[in-house]
């Protein structure tokens, strides 16, 4: 196991798809290690020396293919395994050996990319490179010494060179193993870095991830404390109406009967109003407030207008229209509508590419007031689906029991479209 960049990583098991890869690959090379070993007796091809019976020459062959079947789920033993049936095989003269001899590449090759256990890994890696090594040295000075020997065979006869043929043929072949097992072992090494780097670069978009979700996650809560904020002003408000009135009423109430109804009248309407207030503030995220209380009072539907303004003047073709006929609504609501038209008008100038045109309309239907804001530019996608400002206006629409239309428009540009109820209580009895 390595650290890597201060955390120990191993990589996770071959899936069920690999394992199945692997037996259908494993198969085929030994069918392949078979077909080699039939092709290589025809021709009568026996380089290494007399080779063994049929049977042997067949065993030995499937001992070393075979085991590629297990070579990502059991990288350790399945390279401890055809290492030591390629040094028998060879020991024993079995003639078929170039598909064997890329089946121990390819072992090597897995458990430098599959090892979970890296110093195990390198370790068993290193001691078969040194003993396929040894052997090889092993075999070579005893065929240098034969070659020494015995008269030099024809096919050293047109050799030239400084260094004599059978030597040079011996340091030939060495440097060929020393290339071949270094590049199972060099490209084993980097197919597990590849993994690595995959695994951070996953967790880093995981954390990303977590990240973003973290803001969204405060924009709703600090959205929440100011709407919460908002209401509680309101309700204080109706509150205070209601101790006025009923003061009012008391005074006058067995002189003037007439004008004690008229308070108690009010202060009926200032609490149906104040319940209905208190019903959107539940549920709303209280946290302690820190900011200085706010001198003017929080701008409502009647300020929409100015938003509008204040687009015209950066040049767009602002335009407000209001539909139906105006009725008093809540506090909460005014507000409520007011930012939402806000924060639909400065994404607009923020993120529409190209705008011309701004479209604001507020309806005031039988149960509910609507506003809708549009405009004909080309918004980028991400900024608007997942915006804070956009957190904002759906948490206000939510808070309220409305509704929350946010998308691209089928003649082009983009649109927000909010439906607040009038009166929870109302909305509840339908």
């Amino acid at each position: 196991m390595d650290t890597v960049a201060g955390t120990h990583w191993r990589r996770p098991g071959p899936t069920p798809e690999q394992q199945r890869r692997d037996l259908i690959v494993g198969l085929a090379v030994t069918v392949l290690a078979i077909a080699s070993l039939t092709l290589t007796r025809g021709a009568g091809w026996f380089l290494l020396g007399p080779p063994p019976s049929f049977p042997e020459q067949l065993l030995w062959t499937v001992a070393v293919g075979l085991p590629l079947i297990w070579r990502r789920r059991f990288p350790v033993a399945t390279t401890l395994v055809i290492s030591v049936a390629f040094v028998a095989a060879q020991a024993r003269y079995a003639p078929e050996t170039q598909i064997s001899t890329g089946v121990l590449f390819t072992a090597i090759y897995t458990l430098g990319a599959w090892g979970q256990d890296r110093r195990l890994a390198r370790r068993i890696r290193i001691g078969v490179i040194t003993g396929m090594l040894g052997w090889l040295g092993i075999w070579y000075s005893i065929r240098l010494r034969s070659l020494l020997a015995d008269p030099l065979p024809e096919a050293f006869a047109d050799a030239v060179g400084p260094i004599p043929p059978p030597i040079a043929a011996v340091l030939s072949g060495a440097l060929v193993n020393i290339l071949f097992f270094g590049l199972a072992y060099f490209f084993g090494e980097i197919a597990w870095l590849a993994a690595l780097r995959e695994h951070e670069l996953q967790a880093q978009a995981d954390e990303l991830r977590r990240s973003q979700a973290e803001v969204r996650a405060h924009a709703v809560i600090g959205e929440r404390v100011r709407i919460a904020r908002e209401l509680h002003d309101v309700v204080a408000h109706h509150v205070s109406v209601m101790g006025v009135q009923a003061a009012a009423g008391r005074r006058v109430l067995d002189r003037d009967p007439a004008k004690a109804r008229i308070a108690l009248a009010a202060v009926e309407e200032s609490a149906r109003t104040a319940v209905d207030e208190l019903r959107r503030m539940l549920g709303v995220l209280r946290a302690r407030d820190h900011e200085p209380d706010t001198v003017e009072p929080p701008p409502g539907i009647g300020q929409v207008a100015t938003v509008v303004e204040r687009a015209r003047e950066t040049g767009l073709g602002a335009a407000l229209g209001v539909y139906g006929d105006p009725v008093p609504i809540p506090e909460s609501i005014s507000q409520a509508t007011y930012r939402i038209v806000q924060e639909a008008v400065t994404n607009t100038l923020r993120h529409a590419v190209g705008a011309t045109t701004l479209d604001v309309r507020i309806r005031y239907l039988a149960h509910e007031v609507e506003v809708d804001v549009t405009d004909d530019g080309r918004s980028s996608s991400t900024t608007n689906a997942d915006g804070v400002g956009l957190v904002g206006m759906r948490e206000r629409a939510a808070t309220h029991g409305g509704t929350l239309e946010v998308g691209p428009r089928a003649a082009g540009g983009w649109r927000v479209r909010a439906r607040l109820p009038l009166s929870l209580t109302e909305r509840q009895a339908a």
